[in-house]
C-alpha cells in the first residue's frame, strides 16, 4: 500500500523557502506545516521573519503563532502537533508542505524521531545558567561531540539541551535519536532550497537591516515588558541580541553586527545539516524563479 506523500521545503535562512511554499501550496492544494523553532511564538513577528498576513492568507499556515513567549515547546511537542496536522490536512485530501529551517524539527518526522520528555532536574538547570559559556561548550562537546557539530559555541540554550539529557537519561543526544528511529508512516519527499554563499550572506545582511527598520527592538522590548520570563523565546537568534543591547553589554552597532553574524553562521551550519538528507533534491535558489522551482518539485513527486 502506498503511503501519503509530505513535502519539506528546507534550506538557511533568507532562501526564500516562504515564498516557494505559499507557490506550491496554490498548485497543488496544499497547506503549510511550519517547521521553525522561533515562528511558533506569539508577538515574536519581526526577527523571526514569520509569514505577514497576507502572506498567510495566500495559504494556509499551521504551527505559527500558538505559544507564549514564556513559555517551554519542545522537539517532543512539535512531533506530535506536526503528525496531528499532517492527518488534518490529509483527511481534507489536501498536501501537507512541511516548511522550515529548523532541522531538528524535520529530522523528528522525515526519520519518526521520539524525542521524549525527560524530567529535568531544575537544580542541575539553575547550576548550567551560572556556568561560563565557554566551559559549557567544552563539556558538552566532550559528551557529545557529534551533535555538537552543528552547534554553534554561542547557542547557550541548544548547548544546555545536550547536557541536560544526558545529566537525565545517561545516554547522549547522539544515542537517543539513533535508537529510537521507527518505521515511517508517510513517504517524505525532502527539496532543499540554497543559493551561492555569497548572495545568501547579502541577503541575510539586508533582512536583518529591515528588521531593525521594522522595529525588532521595539517588539523585544515590548515582550520583556509584558512577561517576566522568556526561557527559551529570548534565547532566540536576534532577540538575544537586542537584549546585550538593552543590558548595556554591546553597542547598537555592535548588536546589529552580531545578529548579521550569526545569522550567517547559522545559515552555513543549516546547509551542513541539509546535506546530511542523501536523498534530498537541491533546487537553485538564485537562478530558477519559484514558480520554476515549484514545478520542479511537483515533476518529483
Amino acid at each position: 500500500m502506498n503511503k501519503p506523500q509530505i513535502i519539506v521545503i528546507c534550506g538557511p535562512t533568507a532562501s526564500g523557502k516562504t515564498a516557494l511554499g505559499i507557490e506550491l501550496a496554490n498548485k497543488i492544494n496544499g497547506e503549510i506545516i511550519s517547521c521553525d523553532s522561533m515562528q511558533i511564538y506569539k508577538e515574536m513577528n519581526i526577527g523571526t521573519a514569520k509569514p505577514t498576513e497576507e502572506e498567510r492568507k495566500m495559504a494556509v499556515h499551521h504551527l505559527i503563532d500558538f505559544v507564549n513567549p514564556n513559555e517551554r515547546y519542545s522537539v517532543a511537542d512539535f512531533k506530535k502537533d506536526a503528525e496531528n496536522t499532517i492527518k488534518e490536512i490529509l483527511a481534507k485530501n489536501k498536501t501537507p508542505i512541511l516548511v522550515g529551517g529548523t532541522g531538528l524539527y524535520i529530522n523528528s518526522l522525515i526519520y519518526n524521531i521520539n524525542y521524549d520528555k525527560e524530567k529535568f532536574d531544575l537544580e542541575y538547570r539553575e547550576k548550567l545558567e551560572n556556568i561560563d559559556l565557554t566551559e559549557l561548550y567544552k563539556q558538552a562537546i566532550k559528551i557529545d561531540p557529534q551533535a555538537m557539530e552543528k552547534i554553534s559555541q554561542n547557542d547557550r540554550k541548544r548547548i544546555t539541551r545536550i547536557l541536560e539529557i544526558y545529566h537525565s537519561t545517561g545516554k547522549t543526544k547522539t544515542e537517543l535519536e539513533q535508537n529510537s528511529r521507527k518505521e515511517l508512516e508517510y513517504d517524505y519527499k525532502v527539496f532543499v532550497l540554497s543559493m551561492d554563499r555569497e548572495i545568501l550572506y547579502d541577503r541575510i545582511n539586508q533582512r536583518v537591516d529591515l528588521m531593525i527598520k521594522q522595529g525588532l527592538m521595539e517588539e523585544v522590548k515590548e515582550i520583556k515588558a509584558r512577561y517576566n520570563k522568556f526561557p527559551t523565546a529570548m534565547q532566540g537568534l536576534g532577540y538575544k541580541e537586542v537584549i546585550e543591547y538593552f543590558d548595556g553589554k554591546i553597542s547598537k552597532e555592535d548588536m546589529i553586527n552580531k545578529i548579521k553574524q550569526e545569522s550567517r553562521r547559522y545559515a552555513k551550519r543549516q546547509l551542513t545539516w541539509f546535506r546530511s538528507y542523501k536523498d534530498a533534491i537541491w533546487l537553485d535558489g538564485i537562478n530558477n524563479t519559484k514558480e520554476e522551482n515549484a514545478n520542479i518539485i511537483i515533476n518529483n513527486l
